[in-house]
């Protein structure tokens, strides 16, 4: 953490995992093989700790709508927020998979477009719980003062609806950042308006530029209509270098990283079983035209796009959670995310590490010593942090 901190890397984000799930094969054996979602400690506690150790870096907790309370949850992340000196941000997840919802007291997951009309609503709860204090609400604590908070600067919300009824206000104080910066990785059309209704941060992962274009050009004009000016809405696309000394030595470790063995393949569709048992099917057939889910719609949907004329097998070695690949020496991998932001738009790009065991040691090096300094060269990343808060960080306040 405080390497990336070093780097100039602006923030990470801890992704959640809320159940150890049987669905691949029908046993934990697998998960517990060849899965980084499992063992799995709360992201809440790591934050607290990660906060402690670092200094300026953001801080992204993952966070579902469908199973924390909104006072709960609201409460802390404003609390981390302040032991962390605004620099937390939260990556609103719906969850999927029945096996997590069988851990919170519920047999199945709500549908897909009801769990983001869930989220919905969550989210307006949180805003005004965050909203709830007046920013001068607390002032120093000065002898002689009964109180230091200004009781006719607090209120409740008094919020009654579909999905949650909420009286607040919170019972903290004002976050540093008025509210935490929020994230949300929109890819299905409920998805998407909630992230351009909502986020600050959107993580995508759009194949292709033609298609990262499109969705940018999504996500602006979604949040335009909302009211929102779509300047305020940062995207990312998620990339994984692959880094070398020279173009040779990346190439070679791309092919090993992509290499279609037959473990990758396993592992590629364990990840993917968050309520449909892959091995139940031949990977070298087709996937079947009657599968459904209304877990993961758009990893499935994705899967199909890919999937034309392919067996599952070619479809999973061809298809990664990733929107272009990168592969060469620091610079020329620079080149081509200097060229990839000029030509399709967007904000910046998240190292995402996948399931495939590349982010380690070896792997933070490569970005941290050699691809950072690159872009910091050249002026577009690493250059410094930016204001107090993550919030001013991500807006470039100076």
């Amino acid at each position: 953490m405080r390497k990336f901190e070093r780097a100039g890397i602006d923030f990470v984000m801890l992704e959640d995992s809320t159940a150890l799930t049987d669905i691949y094969g029908g046993t934990f054996e697998s998960e517990l093989k060849w899965t980084p979602r499992a063992p799995k400690h709360d992201p809440m506690a790591l934050a607290s700790r990660l906060a402690y150790e670092t200094e300026k870096i953001g801080i992204v907790v993952t966070a579902s709508t469908s199973f924390y309370p909104p006072f709960l949850l609201t409460r802390l992340l404003s609390t981390l927020d302040h032991l962390s000196h605004g620099r937390i941000g939260w990556n609103i997840v719906t969850s999927t998979g029945d096996r997590a919802a069988q851990n919170f007291g519920h047999d199945t997951l709500p549908v897909h477009d009801e769990r983001y009309e869930i989220a919905e609503e969550f989210v307006d709860v949180a805003n005004a719980l965050w909203a709830s204090w007046d920013v001068d609400a607390a002032s120093p604590i000065h002898p002689g003062l009964e109180s230091y908070v200004d009781h006719t600067k607090v209120r409740t919300i008094d919020h009654a609806g579909k999905h949650f009824k909420v009286r607040g206000p919170l019972n903290t104080l004002p976050s540093p950042q008025g509210k935490p910066v929020i994230c949300q990785a929109g890819a299905s059309a409920s998805g998407i308006d909630l992230a351009a209704r909502v986020a600050d941060l959107v993580v995508s992962a759009p194949k292709g530029r033609a298609a990262m274009r499109t969705y940018r050009d999504t996500i602006r004009s979604r949040a335009a209509g909302f009211g929102r000016n779509p300047d305020d809405v940062k995207v990312l696309y998620m990339v994984t270098p692959i880094l070398g000394e020279t173009e040779k030595d990346a190439r070679r470790r791309a092919e090993r990283y992509y290499e279609p063995t037959d473990a990758a393949i396993a592992r590629r569709l364990i990840m993917l079983s968050g309520d449909i048992d892959f091995s139940r099917f031949d990977v070298d057939k087709p996937i079947p035209d009657d599968l459904h889910t209304e877990g993961s719609t758009s990893i499935l949907e994705n899967l199909r796009t890919w999937a034309a004329g392919r067996t599952i097998r070619e479809t999973v070695a061809a298809e990664r959670t990733e929107s272009l690949r990168l592969v060469g020496t620091p610079a020329s991998v620079a080149d081509e995310m200097e060229s990839v932001i000029e030509e399709v738009g967007g904000d910046g790009f998240l190292f995402f590490g996948g399931g495939g065991g590349v982010l380690n040691r070896r792997y933070v090096d490569d970005v941290c010593d050699g691809l950072m300094p690159e872009l910091r060269r050249r002026g577009v990343a690493g250059t410094g942090f930016r204001g107090q808060s993550l919030r001013e960080h991500l807006a470039g306040a100076r």
